[in-house]
């Protein structure tokens, strides 16, 4: 009987079971949940391709444009099929909620803002997942150096960070946001960008010795160098044609703009194209690339096809970021001298509108509907309305005001973007480095709806790593995921129109590797109040637990907790005794504001500084401080 249900449970796996098939109110959903590889079982630790099929039920036709949410937790217990819906329905609603302690195992709908620091990290906040409306910082990513660029792969899968000081990219793992790997990258590697296929990583290398200004190219897939380049001196921007046959890659103080052979990695040509090319971009509706010279004060258009100048285009002195759309259609190139930003049609390779934004611009980001101007003069984001673009048009333009300084008051700024498209892509973080906030606006409104603070660090740049369900076929919704355990999940999904709640069934196996390590001890803070006051004495309890069920452990006599303050301090030691059954207790004090992190460590059980989950502590005055500045 036990053998025959442990078939029935692997059978449920097979996506063609009619177990994982709904049908209701005219839409068929199937379900599969398929390990990397499609081989063997689904396995804790282990990645797995998540996907839901939606189709209409009479006809068969994909239902592609939909925005399902969908959800892994365990299990719920087994009822009939009328209990089981309501009890879907109800933890459906505390996750929509994002209530703490109310959160999934997995969320296929989340998203994290990541913010470049000036100092030697990042830090992850979750926006979603609050507690008392205060916003929280997930986590802190430490690095070797200072940050200046970075760029993620296809999914979001990898966040590629350039390290100048190191002469590195470190390589993240957004799954985890550990840094997996640090990777050589040449003299001080800056901006850094991926080709739209993925396969090659391209660094650019602001070197100011001879013969090391250039490009270092790093296969994403082996992680190795497999081009080195010198192309002449000064920094360098760098741009592809869609289908990554080649590579354009500008030389500031050299007066050129290098074009590389992808298939083959070498050099074609080097085009001059005035005395400074700050910025380059390339059009998939023209089919060229659009170098912008600020010294010349002209945009040369470079035929990807030929690869030969077709084209320049007088702008007037000061020009210098150039971006364009997705589409490829229009194209805006930033005048720091005159605040203005000059649309190009793609389709003449004309100037068609000049707009006055917000003083200096130096950045420039697009939503699917407007062009977000970041200008170092005036903390005043300028909105160009895209659909307002053309000929004989007259462009409508919004702004908001995103924190109560200028850019400019701060220094060390880096080359990666203060303003990052939210997921829905109607909304933007904007961050603002002088009062170290990111503000969250979303489209149509007067001004932004809500602000993180980033305290501990100070914030540079803002990105956002999206874990959402990608439609990645008409109707195909898929995620990748690494499985967080063994045993019965539920994998809950949500359509708005119709309105469809339903819970699907999944079993993971245990995987033996984790299962041993299980067998080592583990720490379990209890800590009542994330935030205490300075001179406070704080009671740091926690708990030991080792083996597949969490055995306590009892009478540990050398346990030790080790505390230091955020970015860096000398850290402090307190020795930790046991006060109940199985729960420990240190005795810490804290004189200064900031955040703290505790560790725990035990000689006797193997147990290492930093080898173990970290506990955070925000320490802050006796005087009260305002909700929404606290992560």
């Amino acid at each position: 009987m036990k053998e025959d249900t442990q078939h029935a449970r692997e059978a449920a796996l097979i996506p063609t079971s009619s177990s994982h098939r709904l049908v209701r109110d005219g839409i068929a959903i199937d379900f599969e949940a398929t390990p990397v590889g499609n081989t063997g079982n689904l396995t804790e630790g282990m990645f797995a391709d998540i996907r839901f099929r939606l189709t209409n039920a009479e006809t068969g036709q994909p239902m592609a444009g939909l925005a399902p949410g969908a959800w892994l937790d365990q299990a719920l217990p087994d009822s009939d099929p009328g209990t089981r819906t309501l009890q879907c329905k109800s933890r459906v609603g505390l996750y929509l909620k994002g209530v703490m302690g109310a959160r999934p195992l997995l969320d296929f709908n989340s998203y994290y803002l990541v913010l470049m620091n000036q100092d030697a990290s990042i830090t992850v906040i979750d926006p979603v997942t609050s507690l008392g409306g205060i916003t929280s910082t997930l986590m802190r990513i430490p690095l070797k150096h200072r940050p200046m660029d970075w760029t993620a792969s296809r999914g979001d899968r990898q966040l590629y960070v350039s390290l100048p000081a190191s002469g590195e990219v470190a390589l993240i793992d957004t799954e985890t946001f550990q840094v997996v790997a640090n990777l050589p990258a040449g003299s001080e590697p800056s901006r850094v960008v991926l080709q739209p296929d993925g396969r090659y990583l391209w660094v650019g290398n602001d070197s100011r010795q001879d013969g090391q200004s250039g490009v270092t190219v790093i296969d994403t897939q082996t992680r190795k160098t497999v081009l080195s380049a010198a192309t002449g001196a000064g920094h360098h921007e760098i741009a592809f044609s869609e289908d990554s046959r080649y590579a354009f890659v500008s030389n500031r103080d050299a007066g050129t703009v290098s074009i590389f052979d992808v298939a083959t990695l070498s050099r074609v040509s080097d085009l001059a194209t005035g005395p400074k090319p700050l910025a380059l971009d390339y059009s998939a509706l023209s089919k060229a690339v659009y170098v912008a010279d600020g010294k010349a004060g002209r945009i040369t258009v470079i035929d990807a096809r030929s690869l030969a100048v077709r084209k320049v285009i007088d702008t007037g002195r000061g020009i210098g970021p150039l971006r364009f759309t997705e589409d490829g259609r229009y194209g805006i190139t930033l005048n720091t001298l005159t605040d203005q930003a000059l649309v190009i049609d793609a389709a003449s390779d004309e100037i068609i509108h000049q707009l006055q934004v917000s003083a200096e611009p130096y950045q420039l980001v697009y939503t699917r509907a407007y062009a977000y101007v970041r200008g170092l003069a005036s903390p005043r984001v300028t909105m160009i309305n895209l659909g307002s673009l053309g000929r004989g048009k007259e462009p409508i333009l919004q702004s908001f005001e995103a924190g109560p300084q200028p850019p400019k008051l701060a220094d060390d700024l880096p080359l990666a973007d203060s303003v990052a498209a939210a997921r829905d892509d109607a909304a933007v973080f904007v961050v603002n480095p002088v009062d170290n906030t990111a503000y969250f606006y979303m489209e149509g409104m007067n001004a932004p709806s809500s602000n993180y603070l980033n305290r501990g660090h100070t914030s540079r740049a803002a990105r956002v790593i999206d874990r959402s369900l990608r439609e990645t076929a008409p109707g195909v919704f898929s995620s990748r995921v690494r499985l967080p355990a063994a045993g019965d999940f539920d994998v809950a999904l949500i359509l708005n129109q119709p309105e469809i709640t339903h819970c699907f069934r999944a079993l993971v196996m245990e995987n033996p590797e984790l299962a041993k390590a299980r067998q080592h001890a583990r720490v379990e803070f209890l800590l009542d109040n994330p935030r205490v006051q300075t001179g406070e004495p704080v009671k740091a309890r926690f708990r030991i637990v080792q083996g597949q069920d969490d055995e306590v452990r009892r009478g540990v006599r050398d346990l030790r907790v080790r505390y230091f303050r955020a970015p860096g301090s000398w850290p402090q030691e307190v020795a930790a005794y046991e006060v109940g059954e199985g729960v420990y207790e240190a005795a810490v004090t804290f004189d200064d504001t900031g955040a703290y992190y505790l560790h725990v460590g035990s000689r006797s059980l193997g147990m290492e500084f930093g080898s173990q989950p970290y506990a955070s502590l925000r320490v802050q005055n006796s005087g009260v401080t305002p909700a929404h500045q606290i992560p």
